[in-house]
This record gives C-alpha cells, structure tokens and sequence, in this order.
C-alpha cells in the first residue's frame, strides 16, 4: 500500500485525512451495526458538523481478500487510536503501515485492542502495554426511570449554562481517565459548544434552579445515539441525580424517534452498571482502552 496516495490492493489497509473520504468508503460498513460502530459514526457526525473546529484527523479501512470492507481504524489527534478489526492479520498489518507506533494508545471492541496491543509489544519489546480501562456497552431496552425520582426537574442545558459545563466536563475526564492527562480547557469549551449547539445536554437541577447533575447525549447516526457523558459533582452523588437525568435523557432520545440508544460504562465501577441495567440497559459487547507507552530511547 502507498500510503501517501491511500491506494491499497484488496487485503490491505487504505489510508486518508479526509473524512468524507473515509465515510465513502465505510459508510456502508459502519451503518451495517450503528451499535458495534456508535464510536466512529459518533466522530463523523462531529467532524462534519457546522462550525466544529479543525481537528488533526487520520483514516484507514481494512479490506479482505474479496475486497470488502472488514474494518477501519482512525484518531483525533490527541485522542487514542480507535480501531474495530477482524483479527490479529488486520491488527499486525496497521502496525506495519503505521511504523510500529501508536501514539495516544488504543481504544475499540476487546478483541481488537487486545491484538493490537499484542501486536504493539511484539514491535516494541521494552515498551509497556497496559489496559487501563474495561469498559462495557450497553443498549437501552425498555426503559424504567428510578421510582421514586429524587427532588429536582429535567432541564435542557443553554447558553448560560456553559462555563458550569466546561467545568463538569473537566472533571469528567478526570473522573473516568477519560484522557491519560485529562483535558484542556479549550477541548472542553469545544465539547461544550458543540453539544449546546444541537441541545444536546440535559440538566437535572433542583427546585431553586441549582444544576445538581448532566448528562449528553450525540447527534443521531444511523438511527442511533450514546448517551456520554453522565456527571454528578461528587458531593452530590449517591441521591439519585445521575439516574434521573440519564433516564430522562433517554427518553427524549425515543420519542424523538432514535430506535437505538447505546451508552458505555467503565466496568471498575459497579454502582453505574447496576444503575444502567436498572434503568433498562442492557449488556451488548465489552471494549477497553490500552496506554502503550515506549521505551524513552524509542521516541521519535
């Protein structure tokens, strides 16, 4: 494969910067199963939403021997690689078009991530490969909102809320390791931004108005959408806000007509995955994240 000009011979791996590009020649693959791919659809529909900010964005598609689409990788730039692959030959040849390197580390479904990170420590002896986040996805069945609901009331979040959310949204990614060294101020004012942009935020406050707890939610892809993130500040948790407004949040999402709603949990806290199944979640498919950390005499 010539990587600058992203031709690939069947079985082998097609390169791009360009979105659109990619979405041309996946979109038929990531539509197939919006539940396995709610990641990837999820970034596209950012990158091409009116407004957003430039990002350092890369593409691959995989093809098998009959020529087909069988999986893709990508990453925004400083986000982790995220990749959805049909085995270990996929895995080791992206290492090899990609010069060994995985800079950011490595998200996707377990079974990919574990062979990319295999094939990582293969090319990388003295490097460290560690799995630093289980996580599990789950798909809304019927729902069952908490009864009884805590005090307070559902409200959509707006444009005066948006210095309270870039503050929660820090301390999200901070919560979860949602990045390995959190995230910026301006990657928050981004996130905030966009979601406001298409009310995408939902708002659980008290009776005098106060915000007790947030929960997002994406634009729609493929008739899908992913509840993230949901937050409480954490004098205020264990009183049911983060229930009430995921629930809520929910809702909105099937009676705007969205016949799937999906929603990650990180697997090492077991008070939120027992909240989601309670709420009508139920177990799809497990996924992890993977830091993959070089020896220092092997950084560029």
């Amino acid at each position: 494969m010539d990587a600058e000009t992203g031709e690939a011979d069947a079985g082998g791996w097609w390169l791009t910067r360009d979105s659109a590009q990619f979405v041309a020649r996946a979109g038929d693959f990531l539509r197939a199963d919006p539940a396995l791919h709610t990641v990837a659809l999820g970034v596209i529909e950012m990158l091409r939403a009116p407004g957003a900010p430039d990002r350092d964005a890369s593409f691959g598609v995989w093809t098998g021997p009959d020529g087909r689409v069988d999986g893709y990788f990508f990453r925004t730039a400083p986000q982790p690689h995220y990749a959805v692959l049909p085995g270990p030959a996929a895995a080791a040849a992206l290492l090899d078009v990609l010069g060994g390197r995985l800079p950011g580390g490595v998200s996707g479904p377990a079974g990919t991530t574990g062979d990319l990170a295999a094939a990582w420590q293969e090319r990388n002896p003295g490097g460290r490969a560690e799995r630093i986040m289980a996580q599990r996805l789950y798909r809304l069945d019927a729902l069952t909102p908490p009864d009884p609901a805590p005090s307070g009331r559902p409200r959509r979040a707006g444009p005066g809320d948006r210095e309270l959310l870039v503050d929660w949204f820090v301390r999200f990614a901070e919560d979860t390791r949602l990045e390995a060294g959190g995230v910026s101020r301006e990657q928050a004012e981004q996130w905030v931004d966009g979601r406001l942009g298409y009310g995408g935020v939902l708002l659980w406050e008290a009776e005098d108005g106060t915000p007790l707890a947030m929960a997002g939610v994406t634009r729609p892809a493929a008739g899908s959408v992913r509840v993230a993130p949901v937050y409480t500040p954490p004098t205020l948790r264990g009183r049911g806000y983060g229930g009430a407004v995921t629930a809520e949040i929910s809702r909105a999402a099937r009676e705007a007509g969205t016949p799937e709603v999906l929603l990650f949990t990180d697997l090492a806290n077991p008070t939120s995955n027992g909240l989601y199944q309670r709420l009508g979640y139920r177990p799809l498919r497990d996924f992890a994240v993977w830091g993959l950390t070089p020896r220092a005499e092997d950084v560029p």
